[in-house]
This record gives structure tokens, C-alpha cells and sequence, in this order.
């Protein structure tokens, strides 16, 4: 795989983003269904957990060196598919019969921002790196079917103040809103610690899956009749 590498530590799965930046385009939203996939179909597999091997970066969210000269060819078709793809890896994190849990390592911004969002839990540095919705000084207003699940990683009233201002915010911020479960000083100990908490997680997927498929339903809703109006029309810039 370009962009995802697939590692295990005993029964908790490790994906690394592994692409510098880490960007969104048609093969990285390809790539980690298939991973996903392949995480799924190991039985023994209890908890999985996503984080990037970038010193800076977690992911800084859609590959603009992808969709500019997408649209400005006017791929539609192509761009079509890369959104329904994306739409495709948050259900499936969101679905996830395992606990998934974000390591942000480094800068998570806009769509890399709404992937943490879809895990289950969130680990982050609290030395470096901030997580940040630009999409507001962009031009890109957020996919219904994104607001319904971020809402549930954060408190109204932090996504209202992240999303409508495009602030850049900490690790530390987010742990006292309990976005993140723990922010953490160094990497060795936010992938100790994210490690850690995945290690406790010993759980029957059936149980589990169903837990998120009630927890999430008006989500998966929201995602399956409101995105894909707005997909089809490509009203993605404001």
C-alpha cells in the first residue's frame, strides 16, 4: 500500500498513515476501505488504532494537488467518487465492530480533522500540532452527513467556535473539552498511551458493532440522503 502501512501489536492493529501529509484523494479513500477490510476480517483482532509516522502531520485533510485540476478539467465523475468514497471510510469507521482510536501526532486539519472525528476515541500530542476546521476561510462548506458526526466527537459549543472561526486549537484545549481522551508530551508517549487504552478494550463484535449501529443511525441517515444531493450537484464550494 502507498499510503497506509498495517502492523499489529498482539491483538490491537496499527494503520500508519505513511504519505508525508497525508492528504485525501481517490487511492488513499481506496486504500483504507481495503484496510479497513482486512482489519475486519481478522478475528483476533480486538481494537485498531489510526495514526501517521509524519513528525508533523496526522493529515491536513483533502489533496488539493488532486481536486484542483480535477475540477478545473471538470472530472466530475472522478471528484464524484472520490466524496462517495470518503463518505464510504466514515461509515465504515463510524460502523467499525472494534474500537477505533485516533493517535494524532501532528496537525490534523479539515478532512483530516473529520476523520479523527469518526474514530471512537481520540490520543494527541500536547506539544505540537493543532486541529483546525479551515474550511470556513476555504470556502468549503462541511457535507451534512460531516457536521452529524463530528458533533458527537466534540461539544456544540467548541465545534460552533472551531468551525465558524477556523481557529487552529490544541491538544490541551481539546482535552478539557474531552474531544481527546488525553493529550500527551512526547510521541512515544501518545502511542504508549493510545497502545494502552486499546489493550483494555476486550470486547464481542457483535455487541459492539450494534452499540455504534444505534449510536450512529441518524448519522449513516444524514450521510446516505443529504450528501449525496450535494455530491451529485458537486455544491462543495461556496
Amino acid at each position: 500500500m502507498q499510503y497506509l502501512a498495517l502492523t499489529y501489536t498482539g491483538d490491537v492493529a496499527i494503520l500508519t498513515m505513511q504519505n508525508g501529509e497525508n492528504r485525501h484523494n481517490p487511492l488513499f479513500a481506496k486504500e483504507m476501505l481495503s484496510a479497513l477490510n482486512t482489519i475486519k476480517s481478522n478475528e483476533s483482532c480486538k481494537a485498531l488504532v489510526i495514526t501517521s509516522n509524519d513528525e508533523k502531520c496526522f493529515s491536513l485533510g483533502i489533496d488539493t494537488d488532486w481536486l484542483m485540476p480535477a475540477m478545473k478539467a471538470a472530472r466530475t465523475e472522478e471528484i464524484k467518487q472520490f466524496m462517495y468514497g470518503m463518505d464510504d471510510v466514515f461509515k465504515a469507521l463510524l460502523l467499525f465492530p472494534l474500537p477505533v482510536i485516533a493517535a494524532i501526532n501532528g496537525h490534523a486539519f479539515g478532512n483530516g480533522a473529520i476523520l479523527a472525528c469518526a474514530c471512537d476515541f481520540r490520543f494527541m500530542r500536547a506539544d505540537k500540532g493543532f486541529f483546525c476546521f479551515p474550511e470556513v476561510d476555504l470556502s468549503i462548506p462541511f457535507l451534512p452527513g460531516m457536521i452529524e458526526f463530528v458533533k458527537k466527537a466534540m461539544p456544540y459549543y467548541r465545534f460552533n467556535e472551531m468551525k465558524l472561526s477556523g481557529r487552529r486549537v490544541s491538544g490541551k484545549e481539546l482535552e478539557q473539552d474531552h474531544v481527546v481522551e488525553k493529550a500527551y508530551d512526547t510521541q512515544e508517549s501518545l502511542m504508549e498511551g493510545a497502545l494502552n487504552y486499546a489493550k483494555t478494550f476486550d470486547k464481542k463484535r457483535g455487541i459492539f458493532g450494534e452499540h455504534k449501529k444505534r449510536l450512529h443511525k441518524h448519522i449513516i441517515h444524514t450521510i446516505d440522503n443529504e450528501n449525496k444531493p450535494l455530491i451529485e450537484s458537486l455544491s462543495l464550494m461556496a
